[in-house]
């Protein structure tokens, strides 16, 4: 029986999540997407940092 509206299958985790291996298939593209934006952002900062510093300086 639930209480709250809240439904959990067996294993405890919460209907309609997906199990405890589809989380770890994720990692490599959270890892992935996280460097398809970092990467070029931090690019992108150190230019702006440069771009400054000659401003600045002359």
């Amino acid at each position: 029986m639930t209480t709250g509206g809240s439904s959990t299958s067996e294993g405890g985790a919460p209907a309609g999540t997906p199990a405890a291996g589809a989380g770890s298939r994720r990692v490599p593209l959270s890892v992935l997407a996280w460097l398809w934006v970092g990467l070029p952002m931090t690019y992108g900062l150190y230019e702006l940092i440069q771009k400054a510093a000659q401003l600045f300086t002359g």
